[in-house]
């Protein structure tokens, strides 16, 4: 089958969100329906491959919402809308916090759309349901851990408490990318960061998973929070920790007495 692309044109949104965006699409690469940022920009001579972007993603709150408001997309053209007072014409609308795997939804249904207005598909394409849902299963959904930047002692040990609690399905990542790529995919009820790794945006992240996941249990872990850091060091670091929303701060190394009475949150 020949891939397919889907071009984006972005209107607002934080750092955070177009780094998590970027991601998707760089991600996406690998699909054979992709996405791309759309940039009108070409080389001096050369002829655009589109005239408008195929989807219009509009941050409601950006100063720059206001022309998106002001006039209507062309023919053709999907606009999502992210925040309050959408337009009548929107094609979708959401609220914050992102629900990025529902985000990625409505773009995959941009190309069933497209085929439709094609005349290619017969298909009802207005009102999606949650991605990845089965009307048949009737299963709970799974209980979902993310552990990022966590040393080899430091994820057993995690492994094995939140077994305890009922929380089997955990991944394990060491870089931003990944992490990004698959806090847009789950819904998760636990997430565990290594602040102290330089290598890693762990602040962004907590924040990213936080937004998308309001309920989690967000732990970061670092060797600031010890007794035996420096007490402007303990002081920052805690500062930042209330600043990103992050449930618990942990010393390390890790220790089983403080983990439980958070884990223990969990339980079935």
């Amino acid at each position: 089958m020949l891939k397919q692309r889907i071009y984006v044109s972005v209107v607002g949104f934080s750092d955070v969100e177009r780094h998590a965006l970027n991601t998707i699409f760089r991600l996406s690469e690998e699909r054979e329906l992709s996405y791309a940022p759309w940039v009108p920009l070409v080389a001096p001579g050369a002829t655009p491959r589109l005239m408008t972007a195929e989807v219009l993603l509009v941050d409601g709150e950006s100063a720059e919402a206001v022309l998106s408001h002001a006039r209507e997309t062309p023919s053709g053209q999907r606009l999502i809308w992210i925040g309050h007072d959408a337009p009548e014409y929107a094609w979708r609308v959401m609220q914050r916090p992102i629900q990025w795997a529902n985000l990625l939804h409505d773009l995959d249904a941009v190309y069933a759309a497209r085929q439709v207005d094609s005349g290619y598909l017969d298909l009802d394409v207005t009102s999606p349901a949650p991605l990845g849902a089965d009307p048949m299963a009737a299963q709970p959904p799974e209980r979902r851990a993310l552990l990022l930047g966590a040393d080899r002692r430091e994820r057993d040990t995690l492994r094995l408490r939140l077994n305890a609690v009922g929380v089997t399905e955990i991944d394990e990542v060491g870089n931003t990318e990944s992490a990004v790529e698959l806090i847009g995919r789950h819904a998760y009820c636990c997430g565990v960061f290594n602040l102290d790794d330089q290598h890693l945006d762990a602040w962004s992240l907590v924040r990213l998973l936080a937004d998308s996941n309001p309920q989690a249990l967000t732990i970061g872990l670092s060797e600031h929070a010890g007794p035996l850091a420096a007490w402007w060091s303990r002081r920052r670091v805690r500062r930042d920790t209330r600043r990103a929303g992050i449930t618990a701060l942990l010393a390390r190394p890790l220790q089983t007495d403080d983990l439980m009475p958070w884990v223990d949150r969990l339980r079935d």
